[in-house]
């Protein structure tokens, strides 16, 4: 049956968002600043809420697509409704998640920045050897070394805490190399939401089709059946 294949895309979104959302739950650039975030900064608010929020979506495109597939198998209204009705909850949860994206597109991008100020500050400002390591960690995952600062005192926290080889003078700026790395992730995510909308309207549409099919269908089968008294 037709409707084979596209649940099969609809299977394979759902897996690309479960593991969109994982690596960025579990990404060794994303854990670095949630684990060192303070809980003034909503960073880590948004870490946890965007995977849940995946894995969420990526389940709801998986069962609709399995609930779209046996209504067609079964020719079961009803299972045609549920699959209708997960599709609508993926829409109504994509949408939301969208204008989130379009009107806070720095919100991310701004807490992180704020999660590394911080450190880079805490190091410039006592000799911490636990918040140090920190930061090492942070310039070796993002290839970066420290950061401009109005200042001018900071040589002596990028000599402790740039990775071997890379000179204050030829090392990248990491507020930059924050942003640049961040912009691309969040384009991508965005691209697959984008894919994702399109797709549950394809779905809300196919199960539509397919429950008024098995409707009709139904009461054509009946017709012309008659009881002779």
């Amino acid at each position: 049956c037709k409707s084979f294949p596209e649940a099969l895309l609809f299977q394979l979104l759902g897996l690309s968002i479960a593991t969109l959302s994982t690596v960025t739950h579990y990404g060794l650039h994303f854990t670095l600043i949630s684990n060192v975030s303070l809980e003034s900064n909503a960073y880590r608010v948004i870490h946890h809420s965007a995977f849940y929020f995946g894995i969420c979506l990526s389940m709801t495109l998986i069962l609709a697509a399995l609930l779209s597939s046996a209504a067609t198998v079964r020719e079961s209204q009803c299972l045609t409704a549920m699959g209708f009705f997960c599709f609508a909850l993926a829409f109504c949860g994509l949408i939301p998640a969208a204008c989130w994206r379009y009107t806070h597109s720095t919100e991310v991008e701004d807490s992180m920045m704020d999660v590394y100020d911080f450190m880079y500050e805490e190091v410039r400002r006592n000799t911490s050897s636990f918040r140090r390591h920190e930061l090492t960690a942070i310039h070796e995952a993002f290839l970066c070394c420290g950061k401009h600062s109005p200042f001018g005192d900071t040589t002596n926290v990028e000599n402790k805490t740039c990775p071997p080889g890379q000179v204050h003078d030829e090392g990248r700026d990491c507020l930059q190399e924050i942003r640049d790395f961040l912009k691309k992730h969040m384009d991508f995510v965005f691209s697959l939401l984008g894919i994702a909308i399109g797709f549950t309207v394809y779905g809300m549409i196919l199960t539509s089709f397919l429950w008024f099919s098995i409707h009709f269908s139904s009461n054509l089968y009946r017709k012309g059946k008659y009881i002779l008294r």
